[in-house]
């Protein structure tokens, strides 16, 4: 199989100075590409299909999804700095999701175009439910993460038909898997810092806080040491822990079906950062 270098073919794409001297962008979906790259590479009946162009394409569309979705999300003073990264996440999320008809364009895959153009306008309607249903309140944890999880899924899904039939069932449910993976890190990270309103532990807590406490995250009545204070309480972070080994653990258990399979051989290495999360994790844990 050809070397995964779409990290680094990203970065000619997503790496400019102001960016990243004025704001913050989210990061690389690896594990989501790697595993797209794997089964383009070597689960397609076209040895000829685009497995490199296909998966920086859906890279960077993704970069422009989740970029915008760190403006919806954001709080913080008025301020120039503020407003000038509000303004460059904006424009870095418009020029990443644009970027993919050009390069597809260049290479004449106006099919690959439509795919992904119907697969962004799917992302947009399951982000308009999933907002309605935030806002109001009515959401439990778990039907946020699995909200989340296809999210993450969607575009990625877009290229199943290219799949050899036999292995999409396994391509899906390890795609589920490794996409929860990533979610639960990024709310990990997310939960790690200041109040994050409307993440998965803000759901987790809420499902079952005291009615003090339920009352003081409806009202945004909370500050950093507070928001430390019921993380604690209610162990959202080994709560978190415990989902990120539950998904990692699906996967081993995958790999271990198709252990005689060189052709998936590499899927172990995208667990890998999964696994020093769970390190981590435990660690923290151990220390509270």
């Amino acid at each position: 199989m050809k070397p995964y270098r779409v990290p680094q073919l990203a970065k000619k794409y997503v790496e400019y100075d102001m960016i990243q001297k004025h704001t913050e962008l989210p990061p690389f979906p690896d594990a989501r590409v790697q595993l797209l790259y794997i089964f383009l590479d070597q689960g397609t009946s076209k040895p000829s299909v685009h497995s490199e162009l296909f998966s920086l394409v859906t890279s960077l569309v993704q970069m422009g999804i989740d970029t915008h979705e760190t403006i919806d999300t954001q709080v913080g003073k008025p301020g120039e700095g503020f407003m000038r990264s509000r303004q460059l996440k904006v424009l870095a999320g418009d020029y990443f999701s644009s970027r993919f008809y050009q390069l597809l364009s260049q290479k004449g895959q106006i099919e690959a175009v439509s795919r992904l153009s119907q697969a962004i306008c799917d992302v947009n309607v399951l982000k308009m439910n999933l907002y309605g249903k935030m806002k109001s309140l009515l959401l439990s944890a778990d039907e946020y993460l699995r909200q989340m999880v296809q999210l993450n899924m969607q575009l990625f899904l877009s290229f199943t038909p290219l799949i050899e039939e036999p292995l999409r069932e396994l391509w899906n449910t390890l795609l589920q898997n490794i996409s929860e993976c990533e979610a639960v890190v990024r709310e990990i990270q997310r939960s790690s810092g200041e109040p994050y309103l409307y993440s998965y532990s803000y759901w987790h807590i809420l499902d079952i806080a005291n009615e003090e406490d339920k009352q003081a995250l409806r009202e945004s009545n909370i500050d950093n040491k507070d928001w430390k204070k019921l993380m604690l309480k209610y162990k959202a972070g080994e709560h978190m822990a415990d989902k990120l080994r539950q998904a990692v653990e699906g996967v081993h258990s995958i790999l271990k079906s198709i252990k005689g399979d060189s052709r998936f051989r590499e899927i172990g290495q995208v667990l890998e950062p999964f696994q020093r999360q769970l390190h981590a994790s435990g660690s923290a844990v151990g220390e509270g």
